[in-house]
């Protein structure tokens, strides 16, 4: 974890969630033009609400008392899998429609549903579970299923923590607005829902809209079921926000701008710009900043990230100064108040490398030590416009140290030299060993993996590295990645195991495409292997098609 001195924002403490639940009732609703489409029930709330006021949402509420006590329990149908805190959920989101709607999803003792006489001889301000024990019922928690999980952003001044559950709509029932806290009961497929609200006609707040856009990929109630049949819901988010445009933008666990939220504002707050940009640099951390090239493409997405590690006090180390752009080149310069102690370059791609003697000239220029260019040289293997000559080569493992002198001895910023060849044979990753930060180069990307292109580049070597990169973050306890390209990446270990089972699900398809065609070419292969990526990507993908299939010719009996 970074230092605590080295945050942007001073610390505060999120406010407690509390404990709510919602239920989608689901149905097979028939279509004008023939077969059914599924459709979820939603509400409009009360535009006096203290919270979330005029929202189209799914009935629910908070966790009473009476939804957790044991003789509760006791009355309630459940599956085995629903002990404890799940029974809870499910008889609140039970009691919750039916007072919200009138919906009452509880059976007689013969199995059959709850029907209109059986809810008209019940209280829906009274307690539930006595009313239905009286009348021969029993709510039917068994009838619902945890879809997945949120819990409110932390920035918010009322936070919920909400089990979202499934359950099919009782035949016979009708939906009855209590007209106090819900109105306008309405039936809609997911998909109309959002594209109203895209509109401006139906206002949802974050996680409906996200929970409807994972709705509107079933076809139907039993496909719905099915999916959450495992007892696990499918997902769990506490969303973060940043700033897009100026407005609050929210991100789930899955979404490439989460990880850097989680650096820079690790509390919640809502203080982050995620627009990129190449005109100033971002902080990132007090010993850390991130100024982006103006070279973005579909090998460098929103273009390259150059990094300064450091502070006023010990100096800076320039991390990838990127091409040779001149606008670029001084920006870094200035952000780091020209005091540039090294320029250090992942690997030689001219993306990366060549800006990194400009950019030491230019400090030179200015009256200050001309830092050294500090990297490995390229190997034979480049590509021509590869070339990169430091002035002085790194060793695997070498540190470099910034540290500050009088009254700032005590500051000190380290860089660890990792050896990590596969994307290209020089390739260097570094930990920042203070603050457990690791920079990545174009080893681990956000939002992409990278392209291993031989003979420079080597997949067997590539996989290797990224196991060295697991266990050194084991070691140091890192959390975060930097790449070279794309946000920060949180999660690190895992972010390098889906990367590496992403590769070795790619080189399965490239071995079923090779037995398929055991005669075939590299441009038949790519067809096969590549499917799913767009096929103007193919001459990008078969440079690690190649890479792949070097690898499984090694690993075959007799090829040591």
């Amino acid at each position: 974890m970074p230092r605590q001195n080295q945050y942007l924002h001073a610390p505060f403490t999120p406010v407690t969630p509390l404990d709510a639940a919602t239920v989608l009732l689901l149905r097979d609703a028939p279509q004008p033009g023939g077969g059914t489409a599924l459709e979820v029930l939603m509400t409009r709330r009360s535009d006096k609400a203290s919270f979330v006021p005029g929202a189209h949402v799914f009935p629910g509420g908070g966790i009473e008392a009476q939804d957790a006590a044991p003789e509760t329990h006791a009355l309630a149908d459940h599956r085995p899998a629903q002990s404890g805190r799940r029974l809870t959920d499910a008889l609140a989101a039970i009691r919750e429609s039916f007072e919200e709607l009138g919906i009452l999803l509880a059976r007689r003792a013969d199995g059959r549903w709850a029907g209109p006489e059986d809810i008209a001889a019940i209280d829906r301000k009274a307690p539930l579970a006595p009313q239905c024990a009286a009348h021969g019922l029993r709510p039917a928690a068994d009838a619902l299923w945890l879809f997945a999980h949120w819990t409110a952003d932390r920035n918010l001044p009322k936070r919920f923590a909400v089990p979202f559950l499934v359950a099919r709509m009782p035949e016979g029932q009708e939906p009855v607005a209590d007209e106090s806290e819900q109105f306008e009961p309405i039936w809609v497929r997911p998909s109309d829902a959002l594209a109203r609200h895209d509109a401006g006609q139906f206002f949802m707040i974050f996680p409906t809209i996200r929970t409807l856009q994972r709705l509107g990929q079933f076809p139907d109630v039993d496909a719905v079921l099915a999916a959450v049949a495992h007892e696990q819901p499918l997902w769990a988010s506490s969303p973060r926000s940043g700033l897009l445009g100026g407005k609050r933008a929210p991100h789930m666990e899955h979404e490439a701008a989460y990880g850097e939220l989680t650096l820079v504002c690790p509390d919640g707050q809502v203080a982050h710009t995620l627009d990129w940009q190449s005109e100033t640099p971002v902080s990132l951390l007090r010993n850390l900043q991130r100024l982006t090239a103006p070279n973005p493409g579909v090998m460098t997405g929103p273009g390259t990230n150059s990094y300064l590690v450091g502070d006023p006090a010990t100096g800076y180390i320039a991390i990838d100064p990127g091409p040779q752009d001149g606008e670029h080149l001084d920006r870094l310069w200035r952000a780091a108040g020209g005091d540039i102690r090294m320029v250090v370059c992942t690997h030689s791609h001219p993306d990366h490398s060549p800006g990194s003697h400009p950019l030491a000239d230019l400090v030179a220029a200015h009256g200050r030590p001309r830092p050294p260019v500090l990297g490995l040289p390229s190997a034979p293997t480049a590509r021509a416009a590869s070339h990169f000559a430091p002035d002085r080569a790194l060793q695997d493992g070498e540190l470099l140290a910034l540290s500050g002198t009088g009254p700032d001895a005590g500051i000190t910023h380290t860089l660890e030299v990792v050896h990590t060849p596969g994307h290209a044979a020089n390739h260097l990753c570094l930990l920042l060993r203070e603050d457990g930060l690791l920079f990545s180069g174009d080893h681990v990307l956000n939002g992409s993996t990278t392209v291993i292109d031989p003979p420079d580049g080597n997949m067997a070597d590539y996989l290797d590295s990224l196991d060295r990169l697991d266990a050194l973050c084991a070691q140091h306890g890192v959390e975060f990645i930097l790449p070279a390209h794309g946000y920060v990446l949180g999660n690190a270990r895992e972010a390098i195991a889906r990367l590496k089972a992403h590769r070795l699900a790619r080189e399965a398809k490239v071995v079923a495409a090779m037995q398929a065609r055991p005669e075939g070419t590299m441009e038949d292969w790519v067809r096969l292997a590549y499917d799913d990526v767009p096929e103007r990507l193919w001459p990008v993908a078969q440079r690690s098609l190649l890479a792949h299939v070097e690898r499984i010719r090694m690993l075959e009996p007799g090829n040591d």
